[in-house]
């Protein structure tokens, strides 16, 4: 985690502010003309800890950040990282296809825009201390769009995944459907069959047809005529016609 260099003239109102153990959540703290944010870099799917950077606008408008930068560079540097995560997540979601993939994709959206929105409000809150700075305005305004960029996408994906567990649960239901019919249907035909079946058990088959005399032309046209009548059986039971 960053630390706040000891080097930086800072109000004492500013610095008591600060916790000893953590930098504590985003926030813009302005006090004589001084201006320090406290910021959090945008967070990765591995990360476990919040990554703190500072940045500090003297009175005379000159920028500095933790890293020993001088400048409004490395403000930016930050706030292009989070839209960079953005369009990241944006590719992601256009590839997404099942439910697992946008619960994914939220999961790691989720700390990403929290951040965003801690963000914003950080720099709406610079904008008001300092109101004649014009940069401000223009970071403010720029960490509001990746703000809604993130908000949308993050409402998209929900609706997405609700929707495809939706039709996932649908299409268990058509199918859970289609066995209950089938399964009907082989009961009529079981019930259909039973009494015969009942009848030769009991009394067994064993009649004079009038066919056991005739040519091997009659087994193949019975058998023939077996399986037809089996293809038709089949498809009553499996389409419901």
């Amino acid at each position: 985690m960053s630390k706040l260099p000891s080097s930086w003239a800072l109000p004492t109102t500013i610095k008591n502010r600060l916790g000893q153990r953590s930098a504590g959540k985003q926030r813009a703290m302005v006090a004589e003309g001084h201006l320090l944010l406290v910021l959090h870099a945008a967070p990765q799917a591995q990360d476990s800890e919040r990554r703190a950077v500072f940045f500090w606008r003297s009175p005379s408008g000159q920028w500095q950040s933790s890293g020993g930068q001088y400048g409004l560079k490395p403000l930016i540097k930050h706030l292009q990282a989070y839209s960079d995560a953005e369009n990241t997540l944006s590719d992601a979601y256009a590839q997404a296809q099942t439910a697992a993939d946008f619960f994914q994709l939220l999961e790691t959206m989720a700390p990403l825009r929290r951040a965003s929105e801690n963000l914003y409000s950080t720099l709406q809150a610079a904008r008001e201390g300092i109101p004649d700075d014009p940069d401000l305005i223009d970071l403010r305004d720029w960490a509001d769009e990746i703000n809604r960029s993130l908000a949308l996408l993050y409402e998209s994906t929900s609706n997405a995944m609700n929707y495809s567990i939706a039709r996932r649960a649908e299409e268990q239901t058509e199918l859970s459907l289609a066995a209950l019919g089938a399964s009907d249907r082989l009961n009529i035909i079981a019930a259909l069959f039973l009494p015969i079946t009942a009848l030769a058990s009991i009394f067994g088959m064993n009649l004079i047809s009038g066919l056991e005399t005739v040519s091997g032309l009659a087994f193949w046209s019975v058998l023939i005529l077996g399986m037809m009548l089996g293809i038709g059986v089949r498809h009553w039971v499996l389409k419901g016609r």
